[in-house]
């Protein structure tokens, strides 16, 4: 967009039964900051420039299937975050309350659960 400049943010927004727990999850995840908290919105930034996941207050939200199923509320997004040690990362995703998904789709992949159902990939890349 020609009206952006390079100081201006940007983020992705995702919708969550409580925004503000949602964020301290992924500031404790990634070891970002939270930014900015208010009712019904919590920002979490890797830096005061950015990236920001802003979290926002969702009335009578649904969880996400995952593997995608007919009839069910479908994953619209997710994250993808590449680690060193697959093991040791979806331990501490654990600990800091994800859950594991039942279906993983390849050995260097784990899908897991954030604290509001949204599924999210830890990768080991070889390469």
């Amino acid at each position: 967009m020609r009206s952006r400049t390079g100081d201006m943010w940007w983020g992705t927004t995702i919708e969550a039964p409580d925004p503000s727990g949602l964020a301290k999850f992924y500031a404790e995840l990634l070891d970002w900051h939270i930014g900015h908290e208010e009712p019904g919105t919590a920002i979490v930034a890797a830096s005061p420039q950015g990236p920001f996941f802003v979290f926002q207050q969702a009335e009578s939200y649904r969880a996400p299937v995952w593997p995608p199923a007919d009839g069910d509320q479908r994953p619209m997004m997710h994250f993808d975050f590449q680690v060193g040690d697959l093991d040791s990362a979806v331990a501490e995703a654990v600990a800091l309350g994800a859950t594991i998904a039942e279906f993983q789709p390849r050995e260097n992949v784990r899908v897991l659960f954030d604290p509001a159902g949204h599924p999210f990939c830890l990768c080991r890349d070889d390469e």
